[in-house]
């Protein structure tokens, strides 16, 4: 492999936690290569909230300076594209893309995010991330004092309705099916005036992502302001497990305090690898994942 396309780090992704990452490498001086391949998770979302400095720019904004600063590091490279595969070698380890193109380096930071999975409600996916919401500290004081709703059942329901009824006291829970809270739980939702709604969901009606009315299989509607809502994903990138990378039971990648994965030269950070989907914390993650793999490189040298 030509010179060119060896690297010390390769990290697969370009978002904040990679971006981070690479930032501390090339400030200590590594030879680092980002692959991204340009779909962030929240490039939907209008706004990023509650990142000191940052508060109200747009993902893309803060990304993109992001990228300028790294890129002032002579040492690191960004290149546009999706990694497809991967390969243990003596010496490390070859990232191939879609492309064709080889890369090597002596470690992999799978920076690589999730890939949230929509529910079968026409509407939520094109207001996902604008008034379908996942994270009330994320978002939650643009809506607050608005006639809002949650969507989940069970334990998650009474968890979420007791934590998003701190930013309105205009709150219904919306189950979409039969109830699967306790008696208790039931009681003391209804102590809190929310309302609870056993109605299925079929459409949330929005103009341009910012919801009016959640529909109900009956044609009945709910108006709302924003919904908050906790839904599947999958990892973005399938490479870490075909690596071997443990994934644990709630679908993350398994890290230990260092940011590194179940195999050694490995090492993951950002939404990938922990339910905190916040960019404050994915950017220190990868701060402390740069410095982990520098720590590393050290010690194999001196």
């Amino acid at each position: 492999m030509e010179d060119n396309k060896k690297f010390d780090v390769i990290i697969i992704g370009g978002s904040y936690a990679g971006l981070s990452a690479a930032m501390t490498l090339g400030r200590s001086l590594r030879k680092v290569l980002i692959i991204d391949s340009g779909k962030p998770c929240n490039r939907q979302t209008p706004h990023s909230h509650n990142f000191i400095t940052q508060d109200g720019q747009t993902p893309k904004q803060i990304a993109d300076a992001a990228k300028a600063q790294v890129l002032k590091y002579s040492t690191v490279t960004f290149f546009e594209g999706l990694a497809v595969q991967g390969t243990k070698t003596d010496d490390g380890f070859t990232i191939k893309t879609e492309n064709g193109e080889l890369f090597g380096a002596g470690k992999l930071l799978f920076a690589t995010g999730i890939s949230d999975q929509m529910p079968d409600i026409a509407g939520f996916a094109e207001c996902w991330g604008i008034s379908v919401l996942h994270c009330p500290y994320c978002h939650g004081y643009e809506v607050k004092h608005t006639s809002m709703g949650v969507i989940a059942n069970g334990d998650l329901a009474f968890e979420f309705s007791r934590l998003i009824s701190n930013w309105t006291r205009d709150l219904v829970l919306l189950t979409n099916g039969p109830s699967a809270l306790t008696q208790e739980q039931t009681e003391k939702i209804k102590q809190h005036n929310i309302e609870i709604i056993e109605k299925e969901i079929v459409e949330i009606e929005h103009y341009e992502g910012y919801m009016t009315n959640v529909v109900f299989k009956d044609g009945s509607k709910q108006k709302l302001t924003a919904v908050f809502a906790k839904i599947g994903f999958k990892q973005h990138s399938v490479l870490p497990e075909e690596f071997g990378c443990n994934i644990n039971e709630h679908g993350f990648i398994s890290i230990d305090d260092f940011q590194r994965t179940t195999i050694p030269g490995i090492y993951a950070a950002g939404d990938n690898t922990t339910m905190f989907r916040a960019v404050s914390v994915v950017t220190a993650a990868g701060t402390k994942a740069g410095a982990m793999i520098n720590k590393e490189l050290v010690d194999e040298t001196f």
